[in-house]
């Protein structure tokens, strides 16, 4: 069985987020054998596949180390990366069943364009310890999936050095505990329009480098700020990050970014 190793929202090696992604399969293993391998592998997330009597169509589930999770953009597009650059699919476009419904990933003119549920989050009252948690006070706090802090500027997002037992403990009005995006305008000089960084010891990852599922609430929460449908957004996880373009379209949101391939490995278990 294959397993390969991909850096999505990124356009070169060691960039972006990192995801495992195991060949497909004609019958979903034991569930404790795929979290086995997710805490083996000791990334964000391992994606299974799970052929269907349709080629352009899978089954797919995403693990932590310590946790199935319910939906994960970065191991999304680095699902179909695999079957499209590394196996050769014949396609333009893949469907994947998961526990978020159908999620849609084409070909785009740079990378791809997955098409994700949107979650517009709504203005909220910062919850106890919060700004303890992070070490800096939020200008605004909204809820989603996760909690959204939005910092005074970029610089404060890159400053950020949280406490993260106590952050795994804050929910507030968000859906998930322990789980807290920062952010805030980019600079001038950027070539993007946002900065973000996104913590979630509430799923067993302190920082993760670019995270599919904080743009489906960022993207909407900035199209509204910005006036427009698409931002573009850099998550700057100090020494990696990723690019993530969204386009807002009412309850849909679209990610769009690249990936690239940096182990291809067979596993003997």
């Amino acid at each position: 069985m294959r397993q390969w190793t991909v850096d999505a929202f990124a356009a070169a090696p060691f960039k972006g987020n990192p995801a495992c992604v195991v060949e497909p399969v004609d019958q979903w293993p034991s569930d404790s054998w795929m979290q086995t391998l997710a805490k083996e592998n000791n990334q964000a997330e391992t994606a299974f596949l799970l052929r269907t009597g349709d080629p352009a169509r899978f089954g797919l589930r995403w693990f932590t180390p310590g946790m199935e999770v319910d939906l994960c953009g970065h191991a999304t597009l680095a699902s179909a990366h695999v079957l499209l650059a590394e196996l050769g699919g014949g396609t333009t476009a893949l469907t994947f069943d998961t526990r978020s419904g159908p999620l849609v990933v084409a070909r785009a003119v740079e990378g791809y364009e997955m098409d994700f549920p949107a979650d517009p989050p709504r203005r909220s009252t910062p919850p106890a310890g919060l700004a303890e948690a992070l070490g800096v006070e939020p200008v605004e706090v909204w809820a989603g999936r996760y909690l959204v802090a939005v910092l005074a500027d970029a610089a404060a997002v890159r400053a950020v050095t949280p406490d993260i037992r106590a952050l795994g403990l804050i929910q507030g009005e968000a859906g998930e505990i322990g789980q807290v995006i920062v952010c805030a305008p980019a600079d001038a000089s950027d070539d993007v329009d946002v900065v973000d960084r996104f913590f979630g010891p509430g799923c067993s990852i302190d920082e993760d480098p670019a995270t599919g599922s904080a743009h489906c609430i960022l993207g909407p929460l900035y199209a509204d700020k910005l006036g427009r449908a698409t931002v573009r957004f850099r998550q700057v996880f100090p020494g990696r990050g990723g690019d993530i373009e969204t386009e807002t379209r009412r309850h849909r949101v679209l990610l769009r970014g690249q990936a690239v391939t940096v182990i291809e490995s067979r596993l003997r278990v």
